[in-house]
């Protein structure tokens, strides 16, 4: 029997990449990771190698089935310069600690974006539809637009095995979200993009796009789009100190820059200190602020002092892979004081 592997890579283009995928075909395929061979590509046509030396590696990383192709896989990989170091644009070889003791949970916002119109569904072609208020968690042709779509992506999602653990419309017209959850950096980001790509084809049968772009309505009261980062470790899990929490959010404050640097492209258009955001030259952080860089859950404090955090800095079009790495390494710096 035939099977067919989508192998999954992101390209170099800056500053933000895009998601590139081919189609390999082998023969009494098992299913496994072990199984998928290491392939190559042009990097010369994806701003990641030169004409006259033009080969990249992608690696097999993860294997998920793929719900929407007969006898199809996808199979997420990382790319590798030709002598199998990792290539500059590969975010994965950024996490140099990565174990399951890191839990994250990804929420991702983004537009659906008429190929046609070039605005979000139930966006007039010249003008505004009703002001915010309507759409958030929505119901009914008036508010809701583009769920059919959502609905098929939710379920190729759980039939591939990603654990999405809920969707809902956002606060802007055309506009939604989906959670993931993984334990371990790599596998949440594995999750991500691979629920992205997903998304991405899906968006090919009802001629929408995938607008990642934290500001893509401009300057406006329209809402941008986040990445809010949930995260925790076994100390946050079991600490029952408050302290615990301070020392974390306080090292996140001393390291701006490293977040910011990671948290996505044009995310100074979003982090303007309006629509829920902290500015993006600013650092603050609170129980149950939606307006802090860190939300403290209410549910934490309450608990006990026991639970996660949120990084609500975090753009719809960041990366993951860095997202995560960058978060480990400010905690851990937080907790050894």
């Amino acid at each position: 029997m035939k099977s067919k592997l989508e192998y999954i890579w992101l390209d170099g283009f800056q500053p933000t990449q895009s998601l590139r995928s081919k189609t390999r075909v082998e023969s009494d395929f098992g299913g496994t990771l072990e199984e998928c061979p290491m392939w190559s590509f042009d990097g010369s046509s994806t701003e990641q190698a030169d004409g006259s030396d033009s080969d990249c590696l992608l690696k097999p990383v993860a294997i998920y089935p793929d719900p929407d192709r007969k006898n199809g896989y996808l199979v997420m990989t990382e790319v590798l310069n030709a002598d199998g170091s990792p290539h500059a644009s590969n975010g994965r070889a950024t996490i140099e600690d990565d174990d399951n003791d890191f839990w994250f949970g990804f929420e991702q916002e983004y537009f659906l974006w008429d190929v046609d119109t070039q605005l979000p569904p139930g966006f007039p072609e010249n003008g505004f539809p009703r002001p915010q208020g309507p759409y958030y968690c929505s119901v009914g042709a008036m508010n809701a637009y583009g769920r059919d779509m959502i609905e098929e992506h939710l379920d190729l999602c759980l039939e591939a095995g990603i654990n999405v653990e809920g969707i809902n419309a956002e606060v802007a017209a055309g506009q939604w979200e989906f959670q993931v959850f993984a334990k371990g950096a790599k596998q949440a980001g594995d999750e991500t993009w691979i629920a992205r790509y997903i998304l991405e084809r899906c968006g090919e049968k009802y001629g929408y796009a995938i607008n990642w772009h934290p500001k893509p309505l401009g300057d406006t009261d329209w809402n941008g789009s986040g990445m809010h980062a949930n995260f925790s470790n076994s100390v946050m899990r079991e600490s029952g100190k408050e302290e615990t929490f301070t020392a974390i959010c306080e090292a996140f404050g001393r390291n701006i820059e490293r977040h910011i640097s990671v948290y996505g492209a044009d995310n100074s258009q979003r982090l303007t200190g309006k629509h829920e955001t902290q500015s993006i030259d600013m650092f603050s952080y609170g129980v149950s602020d939606r307006g802090a860089s860190i939300r403290i859950p209410i549910t934490t404090a309450t608990d006990g002092w026991v639970g996660r955090l949120e990084d609500r800095r975090t753009a719809s079009n960041a990366d993951p892979y860095k997202v995560a790495a960058a978060i480990i390494k400010t905690t851990k710096e937080g907790l050894a004081g």
